[in-house]
């Protein structure tokens, strides 16, 4: 009876596990949201805000929706509250944003959503986040004027700092169905500037479908040489597009992509100068919808604090000078959960398996 109570059940724990965040060697989770709960139910308001009403950027079409009419968060007055079908968890532990015809002050209705989770990438290690993303299954052909992202901006942008001054970090877009990735920062001023605006410095990645894909950014502030430092993009593990502070070529606006706070965002857009317009041909619903499996923050190990514990200080410990960075309380909380005593023992015992 148990090895077919097993064979029954596995189905079902496969799919509660299926998009939980990976585990990566030498890599410690910070952060993560999973988006587990009921069908139909709205993200969790403890780690998102939920963007309602007419942002007015881009000149994009959509309307951005909630059921939580109270949640008022963008500059216009929300046109439509009676339904979270635009921004939905699934039930089967992934985030919808749907786009719909017919709503909305411009005839479309969507779903944005930013984190109030806020990060620093941390001097002398490596930060990665990533997310798992696919588009609906709607033909290519189906989807001019659509315009799916997950990005980042700087946190000062909350407290009065002007785009793009505050910091850009795309790491997803696609437009309009096309099989083809971009990843782009945004910096300094507008027009022109450091990072050539309003285009941003940027490079593309074809993928191979509209399935899930891992989308992912990567900081190496090993180095103590700020020009030194990079920005990574990478899908399924292939890294596409580089920015070092090199690039950038001036301290204080590289502190603003990689030395300061930063929020996630996941949108669909509709419209906009990028893509255009819908047109005739242009399906809403499922089929055009962007479908998230997680979104994680990861921190790479101490791996001079392991050395350390080894015996071995040969290696200079300048290039991990993070011992004394800042936590917010919040964070603290996550790693009083996630990472209880270890003794000194066996801290010794795990060093010298990886370092001996």
């Amino acid at each position: 009876m148990w090895p077919n109570t097993l064979l029954a059940l596995a189905p079902f724990v496969a799919s509660s596990l299926a998009w939980a965040p990976p585990s990566y060697s030498g890599f410690n989770l910070r952060w993560t949201d999973a988006f587990g709960g009921s069908g139909g139910a709205s993200p969790d308001q403890g780690n998102w805000n939920i963007i309602t009403g007419d942002l007015n950027v881009n000149n994009e079409l959509e309307t951005c929706t909630s059921v939580y009419a109270a949640q008022l968060l963008a500059p216009c007055p929300i046109q439509d509250s009676s339904s979270s079908r635009n921004l939905q968890l699934s039930g089967g532990n992934t985030l919808q944003i749907v786009p719909w015809k017919g709503g909305g002050t411009h005839g479309w209705t969507s779903g944005r959503i930013e984190s109030k989770y806020t990060f620093t990438p941390a001097a002398g290690a490596v930060t990665r986040v990533e997310a798992s993303i696919r588009f609906g299954s709607n033909p290519i052909s189906a989807k001019q004027g659509l315009w799916p992202a997950f990005w980042m901006l700087g946190n000062s942008i909350r407290n009065g700092v002007q785009w793009p001054g505050c910091g850009e970090l795309d790491i997803m877009e696609t437009v309009n169905g096309l099989l083809t990735g971009y990843g782009t920062v945004h910096c300094d001023r507008a027009p022109g500037g450091i990072c050539q605006e309003t285009q941003g410095l940027g490079k593309s990645i074809g993928i191979p479908n509209q399935e899930f894909h891992v989308w992912r950014l990567e900081w190496d502030l090993t180095s103590s040489n700020w020009q030194s430092q990079s920005i990574k993009w990478f899908v399924d593990g292939q890294a596409y597009h580089t920015l070092t502070g090199g690039n950038i070529g001036n301290q204080a606006v590289w502190n603003t992509l990689a030395h300061a706070p930063m929020f996630f965002i996941l949108n669909m857009a509709v419209g906009g100068g990028w893509p255009g317009n819908p047109n005739g041909a242009t399906q809403d619903g499922y089929g055009a919808m962007m479908e998230v499996g997680y979104v994680a923050h990861y921190q790479r190990n101490n791996m001079a604090a392991m050395k350390f514990a080894n015996g071995n200080s040969s290696s200079p410990e300048t290039e991990y000078p993070n011992t004394n960075a800042p936590v917010a309380p919040e964070m603290m909380m996550l790693l009083d959960k996630e990472a209880p005593s270890i003794s000194a023992n066996t801290i010794t015992r795990i060093a010298r398996r990886f370092f001996s």
